[in-house]
Order: C-alpha cells, then structure tokens, then sequence
C-alpha cells in the first residue's frame, strides 16, 4: 500500500522527551521518586484538562503542587520542561525529504500551548502540512476517534497513513483505526520501517 501522509508525534519523536526528563529533573531537585512523580504530574495533565485546553498551565501546575510537595512557580518548573523538548535535526531533515516526495506531513500530539510556544523558538511548524495538537483539538491520543478526524482533515485513507510515536499505546490505538504505524525507540529502527514503507 502506497503511503501518502506520514503523521508524527513531537516529544519523544520529533524532539527530545522534554515532558518527561523534566519532570524528572523536578522530582529529583524535590527528592521525590522520578518514575511516581512523573505518573502523577502525567495523569494530571489529562485530568485537570490542561492537554485539551479546557485548563489554564496555572491550574496544571496547581493540582501538581496539591499532590506533591513541590514548592516552585509555575515559569520555573515551565522552564525545567521547555528546555529539555530539543527538536531533532535529523528528524527535521527526514520530513523535509518526504515533503519532497510529494507526501503530507503533519504533526499529531498530546500536547498544550507550550507546542505553539516551543515552535516561536524553534519554527519547526514550518516543516509540515498541518500540526493537530490535542491543546485546540479537545481531545487527545487517548480518544481514539482523533485518528478518524485527523484522517478526514488530511483527506486520506487510514491504511495510506503512517502514524509514529513513542507511546506504545497510541501506536496501538492507531493501529486498531487502521493507520500503518511505527514504535519509535531510535533513529535506525524508523529509519528502517520508512524502507520498508517505500520511503527513502
């Protein structure tokens, strides 16, 4: 089957895992355990709404701080993220070539406003067809009618998309809507699966 869109995610695939070495970095500068730490502050991001814009950042960082006992502003531990989602050149590189074959690419990531401003630094948006981000979507990953939606919008069948991330489950969920995907774990094994794809 002939690929004609390739759909990928950002923190952990198109950049550095800047989400999760951050709030690494944060338990570890409060003594707290990084792996609980990071399950915490993780599911708060969904719960309090924040990933699908019906929360502000403040109110993200608020129900962290009621659950742990960190005790710093929201910029700071802001920053302790931000500067850690490093855009991949290599991955930059790799999407321009396959807008040159003629294929659509587009961003598809649970993320909030922090990816519209990660792109005023960076200017990574520049480099695909369109960017869906759960933030102004209203729905994430986790739902997996985003897969149907992100198609429709793209105008492409599911089984001439491929969808690559580096969360197991997403890729799972796109997988049972049909798409072709790939588990992100490093550059040789994408790499690999776009050969495999066709796409050089």
């Amino acid at each position: 089957m002939r690929i004609h869109a390739v759909l990928l995610d950002f923190g952990g695939v198109l950049a550095e895992e800047g989400f999760q070495q951050g709030l690494y970095a944060i338990a570890e500068k409060f003594g707290l355990d990084r792996k609980r730490f990071f399950q915490l502050a993780n599911e708060a991001v969904y719960n309090s709404g924040y990933v699908t814009g019906a929360a502000s950042e403040n109110d993200y960082w608020n129900a962290v701080r009621e659950q742990s006992s960190i005790m710093a502003s929201d910029e700071e531990l802001r920053q302790e993220i931000l500067s850690r989602f490093i855009p991949r050149d290599w991955m930059l590189e790799t999407v321009r070539a396959l807008r040159k074959q003629g294929l659509v690419t587009a961003i598809l990531s649970d993320q909030s406003d922090w990816l519209d401003q990660l792109d005023s630094q960076y200017h990574f948006f520049q480099y695909f067809d369109a960017v869906f981000n759960s933030f102004h979507l209203g729905k994430t990953k986790r739902d997996p009618t985003i897969f149907a939606d992100t198609l429709q919008a793209l105008k492409v069948n599911a089984d001439e998309a491929l969808f690559v991330d580096d969360n197991f489950d997403h890729v799972d969920r796109a997988a049972a809507a049909g798409l072709q995907t790939h588990h992100f774990e490093g550059r040789e094994g994408f790499i690999k699966r776009l050969q495999e794809l066709g796409l050089d």
